[in-house]
């Protein structure tokens, strides 16, 4: 016979009421001691025990110590940032204070980093102002499609820390190049990659005292190459023709032209500093019929950022290339075989050879082009020679 228990009775409200109310009675009546603060002489003798267990934490010890140096600066961060900014609403910023807010907080890293905070003020200034300048369209770009705003903003500054960290560039002549009017840079050409006509573009704006842009003629390969030929025209180079580097010089700009072309770019590392051909003496036509000087610039160091042991000529082909090179780090290495070697660079401009004596008739003279030419190409060989004995070391 199975036995059913009887469901469980609850007390009354009114006897439960009345136990809260005892207990409260009773509390009040016997309260709990609280712990007596430990005199100063025992918090004294405390602290080293502290440490102590601290100490034998091992890592803790060393886990408590950097998050503590990192809250202690983020602390003096965030107060620099607050105690620089001004907010003329407490709701919501505008834009103006959210503009002076990130204005201190960049004032504030650079100031941690020891960075001097102006010129990073100055820095966030021009690119607020570029930006404004892009978005409304206060801008020109010229003929040739050269952006001289774009170039000063955004090329020079990516190629400066190559110039000036990397390769640690040092030029000589500066005086040489004209302060005003056309003239015809001619330098020689190597590196397996072109780097030293960038690097010469930089030396040109960067040493100058004008601040003088280097119009760079260019092969055909570099405006069919996608995302290169629009930034090469947009940094101010155009195409190696004859008609357009006459009227370049003509309106008074500086032209820089590397007559070795693709030969002195891909030639093998055992031939280092030797010229190649200059071609048939092009560039000589149009700085006679322009009237404007022509400017020897020799360049050390480009040679040693690739070191062409090699060439893929096969792979070439089917590229469509000029040469596909073999370096002691490329392909070996892969993506990392593409960052160049820190060799030390040292470009020098010659003095320049006057052209105006000669008259713009001579341009249709063969033999004053060919001796004008050859002595252009014999300036930079010399100069070549006597900067590689200057030079103390590839690489420092």
């Amino acid at each position: 016979m199975t036995r059913t228990s009887s469901p469980r009775k609850r007390p009354p409200r009114k006897a439960i009421r009345e136990r809260r109310e005892q207990r409260a009675r009773e509390r009040a009546l016997h309260p709990v001691p609280s712990m007596p603060e430990p005199p100063d002489e025992v918090a004294s003798e405390a602290e080293p025990a502290q440490r102590h267990t601290t100490t034998t934490g091992g890592s803790n010890l060393g886990v408590d110590a950097l998050a503590a140096g990192l809250q202690s600066t983020a602390q003096r961060l965030v107060g620099a940032v607050l105690g620089g900014a001004e907010f003329s609403s407490e709701a919501r910023p505008g834009p103006a204070e959210l503009v002076d807010l990130a204005v201190n907080v960049l004032r504030a890293a650079a100031t941690t980093a020891g960075v001097p905070a102006d010129d990073i003020e100055h820095q966030v200034a021009e690119t607020l102002a570029y930006v404004r300048r892009r978005l409304t369209g206060e801008y020109e770009v010229d003929e040739f499609g050269f952006d001289a705003d774009y170039t000063v903003h955004v090329h020079l500054p990516l190629l400066r820390p190559l110039y000036r960290s990397w390769f640690r560039v040092e030029v000589k002549g500066i005086e040489n190049i004209p302060a005003e009017g056309g003239a015809l840079i001619v330098a020689n050409h190597s590196g397996t990659v072109a780097m030293d006509s960038l690097m010469t573009q930089v030396a040109v704006y960067d040493e100058h005292p004008n601040h003088r842009h280097l119009r760079m003629l260019a092969a055909d390969l570099v405006f069919q190459t996608p995302f290169v030929g629009s930034i090469a025209r947009r940094s101010g180079s155009t195409l190696a023709a004859n008609s357009d580097a006459e009227r370049l010089l003509g309106e008074g700009h500086l032209v820089g032209v590397w007559p070795e072309g693709f030969k002195g770019v891909g030639k093998p590392f055992s031939e280092r500093y030797k010229l190649q051909r200059f071609g048939r003496g092009g560039f000589v036509s149009a700085a006679l019929r322009a009237g404007v000087p022509i400017v020897p610039c020799s360049i050390v160091g480009a040679e040693e950022i690739y070191p062409m042991i090699g060439n893929m000529p096969t792979l070439a082909r089917l590229l469509g290339l000029p040469y596909v090179p073999i370096t002691p780090t490329f392909p070996w290495l892969g993506p990392l075989g593409a960052v160049p070697l820190p060799s030390k660079w040292l470009i020098e401009f010659g003095p320049p050879i006057d052209t105006t004596t000669f008259g713009a008739d001579a341009a249709d003279d063969p033999m004053l082009v060919f001796d004008l030419t050859d002595q252009v190409r014999e300036t930079i060989q010399q100069t070549l020679y006597s900067l590689l004995m200057q030079r103390r070391s590839v690489f420092l």
